[in-house]
């Protein structure tokens, strides 16, 4: 038995044609992240922007019931990870997870103080996850479309510093 090659030549079956060649990094043969998302604890999309600014990352975030969300302006390569990583260093001893689209699949990831740690179950994630979570990282919604959304790019240090006194002195108020 044999098989036809695109050039229409053949080779018998358990033979390979000389000139194939495999990438040692198969990674290229994946499609590129179109969407990436950190979910994390944090109580307002003010303080997780202010965070990003802080940090140099170019994130939108947005409030939801369960915290705030920080979308990554730039999905490619190694972005998402280092978003979750200066984020989830950021809020030390509290996980945030790392939501990454690739073509029609979703990929979750635990993240704490800076590393990364187990992957998760996506469908588990955002089984009780609220509609925008789900909207953002399908790609039915973009972050500009979202109520109150508000960008890190942009804003100054002082403004971020600013920002995080003011959330803390509310913090504060709050607990008293």
């Amino acid at each position: 038995m044999s098989y036809l090659e695109p050039d229409g030549g053949t080779h018998p079956e358990g033979e390979l044609p000389h000139d194939l060649e495999i990438p040692d990094d198969l990674s290229s043969l994946e499609e590129e992240v179109t969407r990436a998302l950190v979910l994390t604890q944090v109580a307002s999309a003010q303080a997780l922007a202010a965070a990003g600014a802080l940090n140099g990352l170019a994130i939108d975030a947005v409030d939801s019931p369960v915290g705030a969300i920080a979308i990554c302006r730039d999905p490619a390569g190694t972005g998402p990870a280092s978003v979750a990583s200066v984020l989830s260093a950021a809020v030390k001893g509290v996980p945030v997870i790392l939501l990454t689209r690739r073509g029609g699949q979703v990929a979750a990831q635990r993240w704490l103080d800076g590393q990364a740690g187990d992957d998760l179950p996506a469908g588990l994630v955002l089984s009780d996850a609220p509609a925008v979570l789900e909207d953002l990282v399908l790609g039915t919604t973009d972050a500009a479309d979202v109520e109150g959304v508000v960008t890190s790019v942009g804003m100054s240090r002082w403004k971020a510093m600013r920002t995080l006194a003011a959330q803390a002195r509310s913090a504060r108020r709050a607990a008293e």
